[in-house]
């Protein structure tokens, strides 16, 4: 039985759909495929996400959140699409060379194919259960039907355009399994991620925090292959597909977050070899024992960040010198400017901190409004380093990021001696979305304004998408949430708690941030090519999702606002 349009929207999906819609109409014609297969995707992700929905027990998801499943499905490969707009332009102003273009298109694609994968994967599932002739689930043959033709023809289309890439030097059928390892670590990663961390996350935050993994460690890996091939093979049989041109910052970030990762595993593997060995022994007091946990857990990661991690950034770019080097010689090469960027930021993430923390542990204020006094943080913070010192504001999230991911680590693993005091600091922040085995809030709003800045590097003729994190988290979201708690009447749904006022209150700040920083950016030497009209639908697009998602919008709703300012 086919789906009624009364059940297939709600507020969640109509969003969603006028943010497909609004970028599928600013495409060029020469990425027509692309705005099929992304239309594909959306009605495949659509049917897939109102099956599960009908079968809420087959997943172990955060309570009190939708599945999420067409905002998660979605988000990446719309994004990929919006800046390959962006990059059309450049190609067609000669600002760029073709063979960065396509790599965007193979991007775009591999985000594709990791969503699909999934979809594929939670569609096998409701089916399977549906079989098992289980009262609760539902799962129609017109479903079934629908869901099989959007897969062909998405991966026909699919197939249509890989042929036309040529830079790359692989055939067609290498770029297919390229893809399809994609998919295939995504949905191995996601239910890893769901079993591990069970009611910690939706399908849709899942779905995007597993895709964008896959892609950015895919996207290394690559790198890492093509770089070794240049240097073991001749020049005339290496692809360079991966042959653009990349930052060193760029490459310090990533070096990092893969030492973190191997440092993750090193470690786990080195506890369970201890433990094995000489954890028998009860005669050692337990304060010894976590002394040796501590010391393994230091000298494990100096050894991997020190030296591993750097010898791959080597690998990958030609550094002049060791890379710890290069950091301190890029953060002296303008010492006042940064030193003092580094001291401010440090001053106000004390006071704030013991601040707030007082407050959060002898107040009566709401934990959500507690919170949005550290997006209010973030704009101090950052936006003053974005617009006159971005370079370093692009190191300093990585390093922050990993300071985040080491402390989470010390945290999970209670490493002695702070883990129990980094736990109860961080429990006094925390809400409903977050829960004693992930504490996700804080690497939501540093990623949430990192990444559009990070996106934003290379050409950008948009001055307003670096901004998109800052502008919609730190002045939207947090003036929508205490307008909305303070003077909110008018629910948006009966369910909900976001207020029309709150909305309201959310999209004219954020425009009124726009009006005072264009001018600012105009006298800072910055080209602007960005028009009102366009920038009040990314406004009120944005602003209409954080009304009514369910999800984490920390994670969804800087995307949303970057990919519909690119256009």
């Amino acid at each position: 039985m086919a789906i009624s349009p009364s059940k297939a929207m709600n507020g969640e999906r109509a969003v969603v759909l006028i943010f497909v819609l609004r970028v599928l109409s600013s495409l060029p014609l020469a990425l027509l495929p692309h705005a099929l297969s992304l239309s594909l995707l959306s009605l495949f992700s659509l049917v897939v996400e109102i099956r599960v929905d009908d079968s809420p027990s087959l997943f172990k998801t955060r309570p009190g959140a939708s599945s999420g499943i067409i905002l998660g499905a979605v988000t990446l490969p719309t994004v990929m699409l919006s800046k390959l707009i962006q990059l059309s332009r450049a190609v067609s102003l000669q600002q760029i060379e073709i063979g960065e273009l396509e790599h965007m298109t193979m991007q775009f694609w591999a985000a594709s194919a990791c969503s699909c994968g999934v979809l594929i994967f939670l569609f096998i599932v409701t089916w399977c259960a549906a079989n098992n002739k289980n009262p609760h689930f539902s799962c129609s043959v017109w479903d079934a039907k629908f869901s099989l033709s959007c897969v062909i023809l998405y991966s026909a289309v699919c197939c249509i355009s890989l042929a036309t890439i040529s830079h790359t030097g692989f055939n067609t059928a290498l770029k297919l399994l390229w893809l399809l390892c994609h998919g295939f670590a995504t949905v191995k990663l996601i239910q890893h991620l769901l079993s591990t961390f069970p009611f910690c996350a939706s399908i849709g935050e899942a779905n995007l925090v597993t895709s964008g993994l896959v892609l950015y460690f895919g996207d290394m890996l690559a790198c890492t292959i093509s770089k070794v091939c240049r240097l073991l093979i001749p020049p005339e049989l290496v692809s360079i597909r991966y042959g653009i041109k990349r930052s060193e910052i760029g490459i310090v970030i990533q070096g990092v977050l893969l030492g973190l990762l191997i440092f993750s595993a090193v470690f786990k593997f080195l506890i369970h070899l201890w433990e094995y060995f000489w954890g028998a022994n009860n005669s050692e007091s337990r304060e010894r024992k976590e002394i040796w946990r501590s010391l393994i857990f230091l000298t494990s990661l100096g050894f991997i960040m020190i030296a591993v991690a750097p010898s791959w950034m080597m690998i990958v770019l030609d550094f002049d010198v060791h890379p710890v080097l290069w950091i301190f010689q890029f953060i002296f090469s303008e010492p006042f400017k940064r030193l003092s960027l580094c001291i401010y930021w440090l001053v106000l993430i004390y006071a704030s901190v013991l601040r707030f923390y007082n407050i959060s542990n002898n107040s009566k204020i709401e934990r959500i409004l507690l919170r949005k006094y550290y997006h209010l943080l973030a704009v101090l913070m950052f936006l003053p380093a974005l617009i006159y010192q971005p370079k370093f504001l692009d190191l300093a999230f990585g390093a922050a990021l990993a300071v985040f991911l080491v402390l989470e680590i010390i945290r999970v693993w209670r490493i002695w001696p702070l883990g129990q005091l980094v736990h109860q600091f961080m429990s006094a922040f925390t809400d409903h979305r977050d829960s004693d085995l992930i504490i996700v809030s804080h690497f939501s709003l540093l990623l949430g304004c990192a990444l559009p800045i990070w996106m934003s590097s290379g050409f950008n003729d948009r001055p307003l998408t670096p901004f998109s994190g800052i502008l919609s988290l730190g002045i939207g979201d947090t003036m929508a949430s205490m307008v909305g708690h303070k003077y909110g009447v008018l629910r948006w749904s009966k369910t909900g708690k976001k207020t029309i006022e709150g909305t309201a209150a959310g999209i004219t700040s954020v425009l009124a941030a726009c009006s005072v920083l264009l001018p600012l950016l105009a006298s800072t030497s910055y080209f602007l090519t960005q028009h009102w009209f366009p920038i009040f639908i990314a406004v009120t697009t944005s602003g209409l999702l954080e009304a009514y998602t369910t999800q984490l919008d920390n994670a969804f709703i800087p995307l949303f606002f970057y990919s519909l300012l690119c256009l």
